[in-house]
Protein backbone atom coordinates (compact mmCIF):
# COMPACT_ATOMS: atom_id res chain seq x y z
CA UNK A 1 0.00 0.00 0.00
CA UNK A 2 1.47 3.62 -0.61
CA UNK A 3 3.36 5.19 2.22
CA UNK A 4 1.02 8.45 2.46
CA UNK A 5 -1.50 5.64 4.22
CA UNK A 6 0.64 5.79 7.18
CA UNK A 7 -0.18 8.70 7.72
CA UNK A 8 -3.53 7.65 8.90
CA UNK A 9 -2.57 5.95 12.29
CA UNK A 10 -1.70 8.81 13.65
CA UNK A 11 -4.49 10.41 16.09
CA UNK A 12 -3.38 12.19 18.94
CA UNK A 13 -5.59 11.45 21.71
CA UNK A 14 -7.04 15.27 22.48
CA UNK A 15 -9.21 14.97 19.87
CA UNK A 16 -12.68 15.70 20.20
CA UNK A 17 -15.18 15.65 17.56
CA UNK A 18 -18.50 14.83 19.29
CA UNK A 19 -22.58 15.93 18.05
CA UNK A 20 -24.92 16.27 20.59
CA UNK A 21 -27.42 13.18 20.03
CA UNK A 22 -30.59 15.72 19.23
CA UNK A 23 -29.27 15.95 16.00
CA UNK A 24 -30.80 12.04 15.43
CA UNK A 25 -33.94 12.44 16.83
CA UNK A 26 -36.44 10.95 14.62
CA UNK A 27 -34.07 9.22 12.30
CA UNK A 28 -35.03 5.62 13.17
CA UNK A 29 -38.58 6.38 12.07
CA UNK A 30 -37.47 8.08 8.94
CA UNK A 31 -35.53 4.72 8.34
CA UNK A 32 -37.91 2.74 8.95
CA UNK A 33 -40.49 4.71 6.83
CA UNK A 34 -38.01 4.82 3.70
CA UNK A 35 -38.41 1.08 3.78
CA UNK A 36 -35.22 0.24 5.94
CA UNK A 37 -34.28 -1.51 9.36
CA UNK A 38 -32.88 0.70 11.73
CA UNK A 39 -31.91 -1.43 13.66
CA UNK A 40 -29.49 -2.80 11.39
CA UNK A 41 -27.48 0.17 10.77
CA UNK A 42 -27.28 1.03 14.44
CA UNK A 43 -25.99 -2.16 14.95
CA UNK A 44 -23.32 -1.94 11.75
CA UNK A 45 -22.18 1.83 12.71
CA UNK A 46 -22.26 0.78 16.49
CA UNK A 47 -24.89 3.17 17.80
CA UNK A 48 -26.80 3.57 21.14
CA UNK A 49 -30.13 3.65 19.86
CA UNK A 50 -31.12 4.64 23.41
CA UNK A 51 -29.17 8.16 23.30
CA UNK A 52 -30.82 9.45 19.81
CA UNK A 53 -32.54 12.41 20.28
CA UNK A 54 -31.19 13.21 23.93
CA UNK A 55 -30.28 16.73 24.02
CA UNK A 56 -27.04 15.90 26.83
CA UNK A 57 -25.66 12.75 24.62
CA UNK A 58 -23.33 13.04 22.74
CA UNK A 59 -22.39 10.46 19.65
CA UNK A 60 -18.74 10.44 17.73
CA UNK A 61 -18.98 12.90 14.76
CA UNK A 62 -18.10 10.29 12.71
CA UNK A 63 -20.38 7.63 13.52
CA UNK A 64 -23.34 9.97 13.48
CA UNK A 65 -22.27 10.69 9.35
CA UNK A 66 -21.28 7.34 8.70
CA UNK A 67 -24.93 6.19 10.24
CA UNK A 68 -26.62 8.74 7.72
CA UNK A 69 -24.29 7.05 4.60
CA UNK A 70 -24.89 3.96 5.90
CA UNK A 71 -29.13 4.93 6.20
CA UNK A 72 -28.48 5.88 2.65
CA UNK A 73 -27.77 2.43 1.19
CA UNK A 74 -29.85 0.13 3.67
CA UNK A 75 -33.21 2.61 2.45
CA UNK A 76 -32.05 2.65 -1.33
CA UNK A 77 -32.80 6.01 -1.14
CA UNK A 78 -29.62 7.97 -2.59
CA UNK A 79 -31.24 10.98 -1.36
CA UNK A 80 -32.07 9.98 1.99
CA UNK A 81 -30.13 12.99 3.76
CA UNK A 82 -31.43 15.67 1.37
CA UNK A 83 -35.47 14.69 2.71
CA UNK A 84 -34.83 13.97 6.04
CA UNK A 85 -33.45 17.50 6.21
CA UNK A 86 -36.54 18.78 4.97
CA UNK A 87 -38.64 17.54 7.69
CA UNK A 88 -36.32 18.25 10.65
CA UNK A 89 -37.57 21.47 12.34
CA UNK A 90 -35.14 24.00 14.90
CA UNK A 91 -36.92 22.55 17.91
CA UNK A 92 -35.84 19.30 16.89
CA UNK A 93 -32.07 19.79 17.13
CA UNK A 94 -32.39 20.26 20.99
CA UNK A 95 -30.67 23.48 22.35
CA UNK A 96 -29.33 25.04 18.89
CA UNK A 97 -32.47 24.83 17.59
CA UNK A 98 -34.34 26.02 20.47
CA UNK A 99 -31.58 28.92 20.93
CA UNK A 100 -32.48 29.83 17.50
CA UNK A 101 -36.25 29.87 17.92
CA UNK A 102 -35.43 31.95 21.25
CA UNK A 103 -33.51 35.14 19.60
CA UNK A 104 -35.21 38.29 18.56
CA UNK A 105 -35.03 38.12 15.63
CA UNK A 106 -34.58 35.95 12.08
CA UNK A 107 -31.21 37.98 11.62
CA UNK A 108 -30.29 37.38 15.58
CA UNK A 109 -31.13 33.66 14.95
CA UNK A 110 -29.05 33.06 11.81
CA UNK A 111 -25.83 34.69 13.88
CA UNK A 112 -26.47 32.48 16.97
CA UNK A 113 -26.67 30.00 14.59
CA UNK A 114 -23.34 30.31 13.16
CA UNK A 115 -21.74 31.42 16.29
CA UNK A 116 -23.26 27.89 18.46
CA UNK A 117 -23.66 25.15 15.54
CA UNK A 118 -19.76 24.27 16.79
CA UNK A 119 -20.53 23.91 20.20
CA UNK A 120 -23.52 20.94 19.05
CA UNK A 121 -21.15 20.07 16.71
CA UNK A 122 -18.04 20.16 17.32
CA UNK A 123 -15.05 20.01 14.75
CA UNK A 124 -17.02 22.14 12.74
CA UNK A 125 -17.12 25.63 10.93
CA UNK A 126 -19.98 27.89 10.49
CA UNK A 127 -19.67 31.51 9.19
CA UNK A 128 -22.13 33.86 7.79
CA UNK A 129 -20.70 36.16 5.85
CA UNK A 130 -21.26 38.47 2.93
CA UNK A 131 -20.18 37.72 -1.19
CA UNK A 132 -21.40 39.51 -4.24
CA UNK A 133 -24.15 41.11 -2.07
CA UNK A 134 -25.46 38.00 -0.48
CA UNK A 135 -25.37 37.11 2.81
CA UNK A 136 -24.39 32.69 3.12
CA UNK A 137 -24.57 30.61 6.19
CA UNK A 138 -21.68 28.34 5.79
CA UNK A 139 -21.12 25.12 7.16
CA UNK A 140 -18.15 23.07 6.73
CA UNK A 141 -16.50 19.27 8.78
CA UNK A 142 -13.30 20.60 9.74
CA UNK A 143 -12.47 16.92 10.10
CA UNK A 144 -10.62 15.23 6.96
CA UNK A 145 -10.84 11.64 7.86
CA UNK A 146 -14.70 12.33 7.66
CA UNK A 147 -14.66 11.63 3.57
CA UNK A 148 -18.27 9.97 2.56
CA UNK A 149 -20.04 13.08 4.28
CA UNK A 150 -22.79 13.75 1.86
CA UNK A 151 -25.83 13.21 3.28
CA UNK A 152 -24.86 14.74 6.38
CA UNK A 153 -24.66 18.19 4.14
CA UNK A 154 -27.72 18.03 2.52
CA UNK A 155 -29.50 17.39 6.09
CA UNK A 156 -27.64 19.75 7.56
CA UNK A 157 -28.77 22.80 4.83
CA UNK A 158 -32.82 21.60 5.15
CA UNK A 159 -32.05 22.13 8.63
CA UNK A 160 -31.10 25.71 8.14
CA UNK A 161 -33.07 26.43 5.66
CA UNK A 162 -36.14 25.82 8.19
CA UNK A 163 -35.15 28.07 10.81
CA UNK A 164 -36.11 31.01 7.86
CA UNK A 165 -38.93 28.69 7.40
CA UNK A 166 -40.14 29.19 10.82
CA UNK A 167 -40.29 32.84 10.39
CA UNK A 168 -40.73 33.64 6.70
CA UNK A 169 -43.67 33.74 5.06
CA UNK A 170 -45.17 30.31 3.17
CA UNK A 171 -42.39 29.87 0.40
CA UNK A 172 -39.52 31.31 0.78
CA UNK A 173 -36.40 29.58 -0.87
CA UNK A 174 -32.73 30.67 -0.66
CA UNK A 175 -31.37 32.46 -3.66
CA UNK A 176 -29.20 29.45 -3.95
CA UNK A 177 -27.59 25.99 -2.23
CA UNK A 178 -24.08 24.95 -2.45
CA UNK A 179 -22.53 21.87 -1.83
CA UNK A 180 -18.86 20.56 -1.29
CA UNK A 181 -19.71 17.01 -2.49
CA UNK A 182 -19.92 16.52 -6.11
CA UNK A 183 -23.34 16.60 -8.18
CA UNK A 184 -25.45 13.27 -7.51
CA UNK A 185 -27.29 11.52 -10.38
CA UNK A 186 -30.22 12.52 -8.69
CA UNK A 187 -29.56 16.53 -8.29
CA UNK A 188 -32.73 17.18 -10.11
CA UNK A 189 -34.78 16.43 -6.75
CA UNK A 190 -32.51 18.75 -4.81
CA UNK A 191 -33.59 22.09 -7.25
CA UNK A 192 -37.08 20.62 -6.17
CA UNK A 193 -36.55 20.58 -2.44
CA UNK A 194 -35.18 23.72 -2.01
CA UNK A 195 -37.12 25.94 -5.14
CA UNK A 196 -33.31 27.06 -6.10
CA UNK A 197 -30.51 26.60 -7.70
CA UNK A 198 -27.72 24.30 -6.39
CA UNK A 199 -23.61 24.38 -7.28
CA UNK A 200 -21.28 21.46 -6.21
CA UNK A 201 -17.59 20.38 -5.89
CA UNK A 202 -17.68 23.75 -3.73
CA UNK A 203 -15.07 24.67 -0.43
CA UNK A 204 -17.71 24.22 1.53
CA UNK A 205 -21.90 23.82 2.02
CA UNK A 206 -23.61 27.17 2.06
CA UNK A 207 -27.24 28.61 2.19
CA UNK A 208 -27.02 31.84 -0.14
CA UNK A 209 -30.03 34.39 0.91
CA UNK A 210 -30.75 37.97 0.15
CA UNK A 211 -30.44 40.65 3.12
CA UNK A 212 -34.39 40.92 3.32
CA UNK A 213 -36.61 39.92 6.09
CA UNK A 214 -34.27 39.48 8.78
CA UNK A 215 -35.40 42.08 11.13
CA UNK A 216 -38.77 39.82 11.55
CA UNK A 217 -39.07 38.61 15.26
CA UNK A 218 -38.92 34.85 15.69
CA UNK A 219 -41.61 32.84 16.82
CA UNK A 220 -40.27 32.25 20.74
CA UNK A 221 -38.71 35.46 21.10
CA UNK A 222 -37.26 35.50 24.86
CA UNK A 223 -34.12 36.94 25.30
CA UNK A 224 -34.00 35.37 28.62
CA UNK A 225 -34.40 32.17 27.62
CA UNK A 226 -32.04 32.76 24.69
CA UNK A 227 -29.31 33.53 27.42
CA UNK A 228 -30.32 30.76 29.68
CA UNK A 229 -29.99 28.16 26.33
CA UNK A 230 -26.45 29.41 25.38
CA UNK A 231 -24.97 29.02 28.82
CA UNK A 232 -26.58 24.97 28.91
CA UNK A 233 -25.64 24.69 25.53
CA UNK A 234 -21.78 25.79 26.46
CA UNK A 235 -22.01 23.43 29.69
CA UNK A 236 -22.86 20.20 27.83
CA UNK A 237 -20.70 20.67 25.59
CA UNK A 238 -17.37 22.19 27.10
CA UNK A 239 -15.98 23.11 23.48
CA UNK A 240 -15.96 23.43 20.12
CA UNK A 241 -13.48 20.47 19.86
CA UNK A 242 -10.81 19.87 17.34
CA UNK A 243 -10.18 17.41 14.93
CA UNK A 244 -6.71 15.74 15.40
CA UNK A 245 -3.95 17.81 13.83
CA UNK A 246 -3.35 16.14 10.73
CA UNK A 247 -7.08 15.69 9.76
CA UNK A 248 -6.97 19.15 10.20
CA UNK A 249 -4.76 19.40 7.73
CA UNK A 250 -6.39 17.41 5.25
CA UNK A 251 -9.11 19.05 5.71
CA UNK A 252 -7.99 22.29 4.10
CA UNK A 253 -6.39 20.06 1.78
CA UNK A 254 -9.55 18.84 0.64
CA UNK A 255 -10.70 22.16 0.60
CA UNK A 256 -9.01 23.03 -1.71
CA UNK A 257 -8.09 20.37 -4.14
CA UNK A 258 -10.71 20.93 -7.72
CA UNK A 259 -8.53 24.53 -7.47
CA UNK A 260 -5.72 22.22 -8.84
CA UNK A 261 -1.74 22.91 -7.38
CA UNK A 262 -1.85 22.18 -3.50
CA UNK A 263 0.08 25.36 -1.69
CA UNK A 264 1.60 24.46 1.98
CA UNK A 265 1.41 28.14 1.98
CA UNK A 266 -2.41 28.43 1.66
CA UNK A 267 -2.72 25.66 4.26
CA UNK A 268 -0.79 27.55 6.69
CA UNK A 269 -2.49 30.40 6.62
CA UNK A 270 -5.83 29.08 6.98
CA UNK A 271 -4.70 27.11 10.21
CA UNK A 272 -2.88 30.68 11.58
CA UNK A 273 0.17 29.31 11.23
CA UNK A 274 3.99 30.02 9.38
CA UNK A 275 4.35 27.19 6.64
CA UNK A 276 7.56 26.23 8.83
CA UNK A 277 5.71 25.72 11.61
CA UNK A 278 3.40 24.00 9.54
CA UNK A 279 5.89 21.59 7.94
CA UNK A 280 7.94 21.36 11.61
CA UNK A 281 4.53 19.74 13.27
CA UNK A 282 4.20 17.58 10.07
CA UNK A 283 8.11 16.29 10.70
CA UNK A 284 7.28 15.50 14.38
CA UNK A 285 4.92 13.14 13.57
CA UNK A 286 6.62 11.50 10.31
CA UNK A 287 4.71 12.72 7.36
CA UNK A 288 5.03 15.86 4.51
CA UNK A 289 2.89 17.37 3.09
CA UNK A 290 2.81 15.97 -0.45
CA UNK A 291 2.24 12.94 2.03
CA UNK A 292 -1.33 14.74 2.76
CA UNK A 293 -2.44 15.47 -0.26
CA UNK A 294 -1.58 12.10 -1.74
CA UNK A 295 -3.57 10.64 1.16
CA UNK A 296 -6.38 12.74 0.57
CA UNK A 297 -6.79 12.32 -2.85
CA UNK A 298 -6.67 8.70 -2.35
CA UNK A 299 -9.69 8.93 -0.21
CA UNK A 300 -11.82 11.03 -2.42
CA UNK A 301 -10.30 8.88 -5.75
CA UNK A 302 -12.32 6.25 -3.64
CA UNK A 303 -14.86 7.93 -2.60
CA UNK A 304 -15.53 9.39 -6.34
CA UNK A 305 -14.95 5.96 -8.12
CA UNK A 306 -18.03 4.42 -6.37
CA UNK A 307 -20.58 6.90 -7.81
CA UNK A 308 -20.80 5.50 -10.85
CA UNK A 309 -22.59 8.35 -13.20
CA UNK A 310 -19.40 10.52 -12.70
CA UNK A 311 -17.28 10.32 -15.49
CA UNK A 312 -13.49 9.56 -14.85
CA UNK A 313 -12.58 12.74 -16.70
CA UNK A 314 -14.85 14.75 -13.46
CA UNK A 315 -13.12 12.85 -10.92
CA UNK A 316 -9.60 13.91 -12.42
CA UNK A 317 -11.15 17.73 -12.07
CA UNK A 318 -12.30 16.89 -8.72
CA UNK A 319 -9.25 15.91 -7.22
CA UNK A 320 -6.86 18.68 -8.31
CA UNK A 321 -5.41 16.78 -11.63
CA UNK A 322 -4.92 18.88 -15.03
CA UNK A 323 -4.86 15.39 -17.40
CA UNK A 324 -6.42 12.24 -16.77
CA UNK A 325 -3.32 10.38 -17.50
CA UNK A 326 -2.06 11.80 -14.43
CA UNK A 327 -4.44 10.64 -12.07
CA UNK A 328 -4.40 7.23 -13.64
CA UNK A 329 -0.58 7.12 -13.00
CA UNK A 330 -1.16 8.46 -9.58
CA UNK A 331 -4.13 6.10 -8.46
CA UNK A 332 -1.78 2.65 -9.52
CA UNK A 333 0.81 3.80 -7.89
CA UNK A 334 -1.73 4.39 -4.48
CA UNK A 335 -3.69 0.67 -5.51
CA UNK A 336 -1.93 -1.43 -8.25
CA UNK A 337 -4.73 -1.00 -10.60
CA UNK A 338 -6.32 1.54 -12.22
CA UNK A 339 -9.44 3.81 -11.53
CA UNK A 340 -11.26 1.90 -13.93
CA UNK A 341 -10.45 -1.39 -12.93
CA UNK A 342 -10.85 -0.28 -9.38
CA UNK A 343 -14.43 1.00 -10.31
CA UNK A 344 -15.21 -2.39 -11.85
CA UNK A 345 -13.74 -4.10 -8.87
CA UNK A 346 -15.69 -1.72 -5.97
CA UNK A 347 -18.99 -2.68 -7.99
CA UNK A 348 -19.06 -6.51 -7.02
CA UNK A 349 -21.58 -7.85 -4.25
CA UNK A 350 -18.58 -7.83 -1.79
CA UNK A 351 -16.94 -4.84 -2.34
CA UNK A 352 -19.11 -2.73 0.98
CA UNK A 353 -18.16 -5.68 3.15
Amino acid sequence: MAQPLAAEREHPRDRSRNILAAAATGVADFIAQTGGRPEAVFERIGIDADCLGQTRRALDLADYVAMMEDAAQETGNDNFGLWFGQRYQPQMLGLIGEIALSAPTLGSAIEHLALWFPWHQQATETRLTRRDGFLRLEYRILDGSIVDRRQDAELTMGMFANVFRACLPSGWAPEMVIFEHARPATWRDHEAAFDADVGWSQGTNALVFRDQGLDRAMPGADLSRLQRLTTDLAGVAGSCGTPAFLDLVRGEIRRRLSAGAQHLEEVAEALSMTPWTLQRRLAELGVTFSDLVETTRLDLARHYLRQTHLPLGDVTFLLGYSEASAFSRAFSRWTGCSPRQWRQLSLRPTARG
